[in-house]
């Protein structure tokens, strides 16, 4: 007689995330701002070979299986893997050919401390909706932003927060943004259309957080902690400062634009950039190249330095130089490491089926338009704290909660804006998740250091659910929409 394969409990299930959160809980404890050095690594092995051991144990489940969602995984992420690298590199050229130098030299002088924060965050907005990537976003004008900020004297948390809240509401709402793309065909809506009903929580999430940095952008400003002219006279003295080097930018947002691919679009970044320190800073890539003048040998090795590892120029300002240290590849380590085990333990937690079987039991109490939403929010955010990745976090969240939604008679483009609205921005306030690991490497500052000024992207989710319950704009299908989720079948609440 054929035994059945018995299925994973629900309390069973939470064991390993429980633990993983304790684990992760500990470490930032006990290591702080360098919790990436292994800690949260190792908390999430640990976590992986819990949930392995039960799925294993309790339930039969075989290793083969178990590592062939793990290598799924990870080849979904071996995109991302090398985005984190050429991001590096990026950071380092663009400091070393002074386009970061540059653009921090022109914002000191053009925006006006009081209005900082929600200026940053508006220019952000702006760049991420013509680019369509919050990655690139924090990457370029960020990092030059960061820079802004500090020299005004802005606690650098806030400067991230700012940036982050900017970049990932232009990466939501531009058609040429991958998540948004994702999540409208995953969910099966026209693509303009999920935009537009995405305005009616995303425009009231983004409004309140830029009053809270206007507000807040006058309350920090102190004139007697700004050292933005000193800063630019010092920028002036190291670095040659000029509006050639903003057509590296420039040609990098074109290519964006003109939907080059990612890799191709920061390699070509890259490229640029290392011919631009040649041109515009000989004497800081000789001084990187371990000599006293620019020439064969100093060159190659100064672009190779400045790409894949760390660099640090003696400007005689010690604020700057920590500003215009940078890291190159070899600064995206840390992150890949923690990238690679996050994506073990979502491998193990799908393959398993305890991903299923939380998410079935979760759902079962979804009978209205607002459980339907707050499920779908809620999913989207546990899913991004167990997967550790975006992209798996939108599609796994839509396929979930598709059944209820139509079953429910509820049009799918609630379910997308729902998706979106958790999902999408939720994943950069998740200390392992891909998006909150590169954003940390990019702008250097702990994950959870920034998370709490991100008030577009903690606003989101609420927002979701606040418009679901005033029942404001939800959109209805010909379908019956007084039927409970009880009544779907089990295969349509299965991952």
């Amino acid at each position: 007689m054929e035994t059945t394969k018995k299925e994973p409990t629900f309390w069973v299930s939470v064991i390993p995330i429980i633990l993983l959160a304790l684990l992760l809980a500990i470490v930032i404890v006990l290591k702080g701002a360098d919790a990436l050095d292994g800690g949260s690594q190792f908390a999430l092995i640990l976590a992986t070979a819990v949930a392995t051991a039960l799925s294993m144990l309790l339930y039969g489940v075989k290793w083969v299986d178990l590592e062939k969602n793990i290598a799924k995984n990870i080849y979904s992420s071996s995109g991302s893997i090398l985005i984190f690298l050429f991001i590096g590199a990026i950071a380092g050229t663009w400091m070393i050919s002074g386009v970061v130098p540059t653009l921090i030299c022109y914002g000191l002088q053009i925006l006006h401390p009081a209005i900082f924060l929600v200026s940053a965050c508006l220019i952000c907005a702006v760049v991420s909706v013509v680019t369509g990537s919050s990655w690139t976003t924090c990457a370029t004008i960020g990092v030059a932003l960061m820079g802004i900020g500090y020299s005004n004297g802005f606690p650098e948390w806030w400067t991230a927060g700012a940036v982050i809240s900017g970049a990932y509401f232009g990466d939501k709402m531009s058609a040429l943004s991958d998540t948004t793309v994702l999540a409208a065909s995953t969910a099966k809506v026209p693509l303009f259309d999920h935009i537009r009903y995405m305005m009616y929580t995303t425009v009231p999430s983004m409004t309140i957080a830029l009053v809270i940095y206007i507000i807040a952008g006058f309350y920090l400003y102190d004139s007697s902690v700004a050292m933005s002219s000193e800063l630019v006279v010092a920028l002036e003295q190291n670095f040659n400062i000029t509006p050639w080097l903003l057509v590296i930018p420039l040609f990098t947002f074109t290519l964006i634009i003109f939907k080059v691919p990612a890799l191709l679009t920061l390699f070509l970044s890259m490229l640029s950039a290392s011919v631009a320190m040649l041109i515009f800073q000989p004497d800081i890539v000789a001084q990187i190249g371990g000599g006293d003048e620019l020439n064969f040998r100093t060159a190659i090795l100064g672009v190779m330095t400045s790409c894949c590892n760390s660099t640090s120029i003696d400007t005689g300002n010690e604020v700057l130089n920590g500003l215009v240290a940078t890291r190159g590849m070899g600064g995206a380590m840390n992150v890949i490491w923690l990238v690679l085990t996050a994506m073990c333990f979502g491998g193990v937690m799908v393959g398993s089926g305890m991903m299923g079987a939380i998410t079935k039991t979760l759902l079962k109490g979804v009978k209205s338009v607002t459980h339907a939403v707050a499920a779908t929010v809620f999913s989207g955010i546990f899913l991004n704290c167990s997967t550790g990745d975006q992209f798996m976090s939108i599609i796994l969240s839509c396929d979930l909660n598709k059944g209820s939604f139509d079953r429910l008679g509820i049009d799918r483009r609630v379910l997308s804006r729902a998706t979106e609205d958790s999902a999408t921005v939720v994943s950069v306030l998740i200390p392992w998740n891909t998006c909150g690991v590169v954003q940390s490497m990019v702008l250097g500052v702990p994950t959870l250091l920034f998370m709490p000024f991100c008030f577009f992207n903690l606003l989101s989710p609420l927002m979701s659910i606040i418009v679901a319950k005033l029942n404001y704009k939800i959109l209805r299908t010909n379908g019956n929409a007084s039927a409970s989720l009880s009544e779907v079948e089990d295969k349509e609440l299965l991952l």
